[in-house]
C-alpha cells in the first residue's frame, strides 16, 4: 500500500501569528515548522508502514522554497518520499484552490490512503481534507481520534458533542486526524542522514495537469488588527464583592 500524508509548513506555534497588514495573508517571514498535527498525521502512517513491510508513505505538500526543511523533517522522522508542489501561481492561494493542487499531487503517487490533520495552527479553516476527498471522489472519515489500518479498510473513532462514534470506511478513502490520535515521534540520528538520500521529487502546476480553475477563487478586500487588551476590572471584596460580581456579569448580560 501506498499512503500520502499532506503536510504544512507554518509560522512558529510558539511566536505571535500576525496578518501582512498589506495583502492580508498570514505573515510568514520568521521561524516557520512542520505543523505538529501533520506530525501525527504523519505518525499514523509510519506505524501501519512499520508493522507491515511493502508499505510505502509519501509526504506531500505545496508552499515556497523554504518547505524543503519541514519535508526533510518529515523524511527524517520516517517517510518514504517526497513531493513538495512549488509554484509562483500558488502565492495565496485559498483552501478551494489549494486542495485542488494537493488532489492532483495524490493523484500523481497513486496513493491508496490519504492522512491528513483535521486543521492546520495557521489558518484553521479544517475544510481541506473534505475538499481533496470531493476532488478524490473518495469517502471521507474526519477529525479522527484513533483509526485502525488494513489492507482493505480505514476505521476508528471520532468525538461527538454527546461522547463518541465509530467509523469506518474502504479503501481507497482520505482521513483527517486529532490531537487525540498518536503522538509523533522524534526524528533519530540514522533518519537524519537517511534523510538526505530519500526521493523529494519537486513539481510545478503544470506538470500537474489539468486543475479545476487556474486561481483562488477568495479575495482579502480590507483587514482589522485586534484590539489589544486592557487590564480588566478587579473588584476588592469589603462584604459587597458578590453583589458586584453579579452586576458586571449582568451588565455583560452573561446571566
Amino acid at each position: 500500500m501506498k499512503i500520502a500524508v499532506l503536510v504544512k509548513q507554518v509560522p512558529d506555534t510558539g511566536e505571535q501569528r500576525k496578518l501582512d497588514p498589506a495583502t492580508g495573508l498570514v505573515d510568514r517571514g520568521g521561524e516557520s515548522v512542520l505543523d505538529e498535527i501533520n506530525e501525527r498525521a504523519l505518525e499514523v502512517a509510519l506505524r501501519y508502514r512499520d508493522a507491515n513491510k511493502g508499505t510505502e508513505v509519501v509526504v506531500i505538500s505545496m508552499g515556497p522554497d523554504t518547505l524543503t526543511k519541514g519535508l526533510r523533517k518529515a523524511l527524517s522522522m520516517g517517510a518514504d518520499a517526497a513531493v513538495h508542489v512549488l509554484d509562483d501561481t500558488l502565492v495565496g492561494a485559498d483552501a478551494g484552490r489549494t486542495a485542488a493542487v494537493l488532489a492532483a499531487a495524490v493523484r500523481s503517487v497513486a496513493a491508496g490512503l490519504v492522512v491528513a490533520g483535521n486543521e492546520s495552527t495557521d489558518g484553521r479553516g479544517g475544510v481541506v481534507p473534505a475538499m481533496v476527498a470531493e476532488h478524490l471522489s473518495l469517502p471521507l472519515l474526519s477529525a479522527m481520534d484513533t483509526v485502525e489500518l488494513s489492507e482493505n479498510e480505514v476505521s476508528g473513532h471520532r468525538s461527538t458533542e454527546t461522547g463518541s462514534m465509530r467509523a469506518s470506511a474502504p479503501l481507497p478513502a482520505v482521513i483527517s486526524v486529532t490531537e487525540r490520535s498518536a503522538e509523533a515521534r522524534f526524528p533519530s540520528f540514522k533518519g537524519i542522514m537517511t534523510a538526505k538520500r530519500k526521493p523529494l521529487t519537486v513539481l510545478s502546476v503544470a506538470q500537474l495537469g489539468s486543475l479545476p480553475g487556474d486561481q483562488a477563487l477568495t479575495s482579502i478586500v480590507s483587514t482589522l488588527r485586534s484590539p489589544a487588551r486592557t487590564a480588566g476590572r478587579r473588584i476588592v471584596d469589603e462584604g459587597n464583592a458578590g453583589k458586584e460580581l453579579a452586576e458586571f456579569l449582568r451588565s455583560d448580560r452573561l446571566i
